[in-house]
């Protein structure tokens, strides 16, 4: 396959993380709506609409950009040489600016103003420990599909995690640095406070430096052009995906 320009790969991410934080968000603010007081009933609204819309925007962009919409995805493959380390880079701007946007698209279809910075506050150990739980395995599904050859169903696989990952961490899985800013400018049911989010994002961090470990480790006998799968395979990756409901612990 003749390699995609980097300019559409930029415009894939920043779409996809566009429409990532509207529905991370969006979801967050109507389950919220609609069922007041229901905290359960809330996470469940939203992690099924995350779960099921993360499949549909990975087949999406997938063929473009490989549907990474997050930044530990693409440097976890710029490590694995799937991915210049200067694509990896341009990517990150495309990837926090469009969730962002997502972010303030999704504040105004519910008439909310556009920006408004949220006081949420989520930092805490055990949502330090979630962080890295939850990212590593999110680096770990994506990348051990890729490198065995199973890269068709990483878009199911990874809307399958993330929804679960909603109920199993305490800080119902950001994942996504990208995600964790954008969710900065939405002060409503999905919204992390500033002070939170360098906590949230060393975690990330954290969790993809493990994750590159560990599928080393699992998938030793990969030759260097094996990676590409992640960005070509029309599948790849995540997003972060994020969940957007409150912190659980």
């Amino acid at each position: 396959m003749a390699e995609v320009a980097l300019w559409r790969r930029l415009t894939a991410e920043f779409l996809g993380s566009a429409l990532l934080a509207a529905l991370v968000i969006g979801a967050g603010i109507a389950a919220q709506r609609l069922s007041p007081g229901d905290t359960g009933l809330e996470l469940l609204e939203n992690a099924a609409a995350t779960a099921a819309g993360l499949f549909a925007i990975i087949l999406m962009f997938g063929p473009v950009s490989g549907g990474h919409f997050n930044p530990v995805v693409s440097f976890v493959d710029a490590a694995f040489r799937g991915l210049s380390w200067r694509d990896a880079a341009a990517y990150l701007p495309a990837q926090v600016g469009g969730c962002i946007t997502g972010a303030i698209g999704a504040n105004m279809m519910f008439a909310l103003p556009a920006v408004s910075i949220s006081v949420k506050h989520r930092a805490s150990g055990p949502h330090f420990l979630s962080e890295i739980i939850a990212t590593t395995g999110l680096m770990l599904v994506i990348f051990a599909l890729a490198r065995s050859g199973r890269s068709r169903a990483t878009p199911a696989a990874v809307g399958a995690y993330i929804g679960a990952a909603y109920f199993f961490t305490s800080s119902a899985s950001f994942a996504n640095p990208a995600i964790t800013v954008g969710r900065m400018f939405s002060d409503t049911f999905a919204g992390i406070a500033p002070s939170s989010v360098p906590s949230y994002i060393g975690a990330q961090i954290a969790g993809g430096i493990l994750a590159i470990v560990l599928v080393r480790l699992l998938y030793p006998a990969i030759t260097p052009a094996d990676p590409t799968a992640v960005t070509r395979a029309a599948v790849t990756s995540a997003a972060v995906t994020s969940a957007s409901q409150p912190s659980i612990g």
